[in-house]
């Protein structure tokens, strides 16, 4: 999703990496990873990353290349004000502290798909547009959940019978499928117009991004 959404936001003046994760996790106590860093679980190895970045980062300081981190994470069930507050306390814990944005998608990524409704009735034009209808932007009610009810035939039920695998690739075709549809300037998710708004404001002192 990210990969198809930035370009519309950034244009081609500007660059940008997207790493990604193969779970969430936790933010570890004292900032020291618990896991193996491959296995890949994202809020566990932050304090590490970030700091890295800082020490990379300090490397373009006297130079005309400009580097920000912007870090995109689900809220899930998760508290905004507390969640918001551990992240930083991760970035305040860096020296030096790399150009950093936290973007929270509320309550999950698929709110950032429902944001464009239009979008997404032209890749799934059997959308069921009652269910749709029912969403509130960036309410906590089971997003995907929604979304799959709303296109997936049999809804979410049928889907969730088929197992994790079936759900996670399906997830990754809406990804795919939904965004090339989307217009980020009309988009109706807080959470969305947050990131864009965070990502405009780096791209005026033309930053390379990594997200």
């Amino acid at each position: 999703m990210l990969a198809i959404l930035v370009p519309k936001i950034i244009g081609n003046t500007h660059t940008f990496n997207i790493h990604s994760y193969k779970g969430t996790g936790h933010i570890p106590k004292g900032l020291k990873p618990k896991t193996d860093a491959r296995k890949r679980i994202f809020l566990d190895q932050l304090p590490k990353l970030l700091r890295g970045y800082g020490k990379t980062f300090t490397a373009y300081e006297n130079s005309t290349f400009d580097a920000a981190v912007v870090v995109v994470c689900d809220l899930d069930d998760r508290c905004l004000k507390e969640f918001r507050r551990e992240l930083n306390e991760v970035l305040n814990a860096c020296n030096p502290k790399p150009i950093t944005r936290f973007c929270v998608a509320i309550e999950e990524g698929e709110a950032w798909l429902l944001g464009d409704m239009p979008a997404i009735e032209s890749a799934y034009p059997n959308a069921k547009k009652a269910v749709l209808d029912e969403y509130k932007n960036d309410c906590v009610c089971g997003t995907w959940e929604l979304l799959a009810n709303a296109i997936f035939t049999g809804g979410v039920g049928a889907l969730r019978a088929k197992g994790h695998v079936a759900i996670g690739r399906e997830k990754t075709e809406w990804a795919e499928k939904i965004p090339p549809h989307m217009d980020v300037t009309t988009n109706s998710s807080p959470s969305f117009n947050y990131f864009r708004a965070k990502i405009c404001a780096l791209i005026t002192s033309s930053a390379k991004i990594d997200i």
